[in-house]
């Protein structure tokens, strides 16, 4: 069997058990456990499995879901960049509450193998955390958007109510001088819910969506504690940011150097 065609299959076996050990692994392929561990190593490289203790998970794109296929790559680009930038506002051991946005779903996928208690109301979040031994997953339940495999609606509502976190992550569809924006109604009025859940909340969104409203207005500006974002704020944003109290961190995504 070639490479190429062995870490094919081993990806197909990772991706249909979410998890799976070293020795499965090795005994499924005929090969040794060092090998494995090579193409890990490459499957890693490419972000579609994660080596943790134990074994290794899946950490390949997103469940088949329109909202995930609509996006850009360099629309990833700039998501994974703030990614990569939120995760540091993780400690191990916090218990975090995340909602379904594609720039979330990238944090998840740098989060698995931590140990942290998770609290989701995203299909596919869930799908990343669910094989995690390192993790405690909790998944809210309620009405699921076909679009986004998000829960959301008055189920989703009553159980957030019961429920603590130390940090709550959103998603938005737009920001301007009123605050935070979603195009989901029913979604809107869960991630209040995940809000009030929170001693912290952080808000990541990619710099397209400053000067922009949407269907709903979600909260003040002054209501979250971090603004995520990519490097392409406009004049001005990073200002009126700062003035209403929110602790602002950019993500390189172009190269230019940030104070």
């Amino acid at each position: 069997m070639l490479a190429e065609e062995r870490r094919t299959h081993l990806l197909d076996l990772v991706r249909s058990r979410r998890f799976a050990s070293l020795p499965d692994l090795a005994d499924a392929l005929q090969v040794s456990e060092s090998t494995v561990r090579r193409d890990v190593e490459q499957l890693e490289e490419q972000g579609s499995a994660q080596r943790i203790h134990g074994g290794v998970l899946y950490c390949g794109p997103a469940p088949k879901l329109p909202h995930f296929d609509m996006q850009q790559p360099e629309g990833r680009a700039q998501k994974r960049a703030i990614a990569e930038k939120a995760v540091g506002l993780i400690e191990n051991g916090d218990t975090i509450l995340l909602d379904g946005g594609s720039t979330t779903y990238e944090i998840a996928r740098l989060l698995v193998g931590r140990p942290l208690h998770v609290v989701t109301n995203s299909l596919p979040v869930a799908n990343l955390f669910a094989a995690d031994p390192n993790s405690d997953l909790v998944m809210i339940g309620g009405n699921i958007c076909p679009r986004t495999g998000v829960v959301q609606g008055p189920l989703a509502d009553s159980m957030l109510a019961a429920l603590r976190v130390r940090k709550t992550i959103l998603s938005v569809a737009g920001i301007n001088e009123e605050g935070f924006f979603n195009n989901n109604l029913l979604l809107a009025e869960t991630e209040r819910a995940m809000m009030k859940a929170a001693d912290s909340v952080i808000v990541v969104a990619d710099s397209s969506k400053l000067g922009r409203q949407s269907l709903t207005h979600l909260c003040p500006l002054s209501a979250v504690e971090f603004l995520v974002m990519d490097d392409g704020m406009p004049d001005g944003w990073r200002e009126r940011v700062l003035a209403a109290g929110v602790k602002l961190l950019v993500a390189e995504s172009t190269g230019k150097e940030q104070d």
